[in-house]
C-alpha cells in the first residue's frame, strides 16, 4: 500500500469551543492538513458522520451533550465506523478517566495545551495505522512469525492486531486473558507473545512468569503493552523476564522498532 501523506488526511473534529476549534484547526495546518469537518457536540458528529466517512476522528473530552468516550462507544459499535482512527484531545490527567481510552485503542490522547511535538507523532501514528509497512528481517520471514496476542479488551486486541498485521505479522492467535494464553501455550508453539499487563485472573506478569518458569517456550520474546505508569511495577515485570515494554496508546513506528530488536538480535 502507498503511503499517506499528512496533506491527504480528512478529519473530523469535534470541540465544543470555538476558539479552541480554531486552534487545533491552525496546528493542524502547520502539518499540511487541510481537509478538517468541524461539529461543536456529539448530535452535529453523529449527523455529520451518518453522511461522511473520515481518516481520522479528534474529538474533545468533555461535549456539551455527551462525552468523547460515548462518542467512541457509538463509533465502535458501527460496523462503517468502527476502524475510523479516534484521537482524543484533553486536560484530563486522572489515570481512571483515560484508561478506557487507552482500552479502546484510540491512536493518541494528546493534552490540552497540546505541542507542535505531540500533533506531529498522533498524526504519523494515524498515516501508520491507515498503510501497512512491512517489517523487513533478516532471519525470519515476517508473513510465518506466530504470534500469540493477549488482552482482556476486545477493542484493544483489534487495535493492536490492526497494527502488526500492517507491519506484516499475519499469524495472529488471540486469547482474552492470562488463563486462555497458558492454555493455548501449553498446546502450541509461538515465536512472539503480545500481552497487555492488566488483566482479571491471570495478569501479564503472572502470564511471563509461567512462560520463563513453566512452559517449553520459555525464551520466547515477550512484548508487554500497558498503561501502567508505576515505576516499581514496571521494575518489576522487567525483573520477571519482559523483553520490551510499550504504553498504551502506542505508535507503530515504535512498535516496528521494537519488534525489529526482539526478532533480529
Amino acid at each position: 500500500m502507498a503511503s499517506l501523506e499528512p496533506s491527504e488526511l480528512s478529519i473530523l473534529l469535534i470541540e465544543p469551543s470555538d476558539t479552541q476549534r480554531k486552534i487545533i484547526i491552525n496546528q493542524l495546518k502547520k502539518h499540511d492538513v487541510t481537509e478538517v469537518t468541524s461539529a461543536n457536540n456529539m448530535e452535529n458528529a453523529n449527523q455529520i458522520l451518518s453522511r461522511h466517512q473520515f481518516d481520522l476522528i479528534i474529538s474533545s473530552l468533555y461535549l456539551d451533550d455527551g462525552t468523547a468516550l460515548d462518542l467512541l462507544k457509538k463509533i465502535r459499535a458501527d460496523e462503517k465506523l468502527a476502524d475510523t482512527p479516534f484521537m482524543l484531545v484533553s486536560s484530563e490527567n486522572k489515570r481512571e478517566n483515560l484508561e478506557e481510552f487507552k482500552q479502546s485503542g484510540v491512536v493518541a490522547i494528546l493534552p490540552k495545551p497540546f505541542t507542535t511535538d505531540h500533533l506531529h507523532a498522533a498524526i504519523n501514528t494515524t498515516l501508520d495505522l491507515l498503510t501497512s509497512d512491512e517489517i523487513e528481517l533478516e532471519h525470519f520471514d515476517v508473513h510465518q512469525i506466530r504470534v500469540l496476542l493477549v488482552d482482556d479488551s476486545a477493542l484493544a486486541r483489534k487495535f493492536i492486531k490492526r497494527v502488526l498485521n500492517n507491519l506484516g505479522l499475519q499469524k495472529i492467535t488471540e486469547a482474552s486473558d492470562g488463563s486462555e494464553a497458558i492454555n493455548l501455550l501449553q498446546e502450541n508453539m509461538y515465536d512472539l507473545v503480545v500481552t497487555d499487563f492488566n488483566m482479571p485472573e491471570v495478569d501479564g506478569r503472572e502470564l511471563t512468569r509461567f512462560i520463563r518458569e513453566k512452559s517449553q517456550q520459555s525464551h520466547i520474546p515477550i512484548l508487554m503493552v500497558t498503561s501502567e505508569k508505576n515505576d516499581t511495577h514496571l521494575a518489576n515485570i522487567e525483573t520477571d523476564g519482559v523483553n520490551a515494554l510499550c504504553d498504551k496508546p502506542f505508535e507503530p513506528e515504535y512498535v516496528k522498532q521494537i519488534l525489529y530488536r526482539l526478532l533480529e538480535h
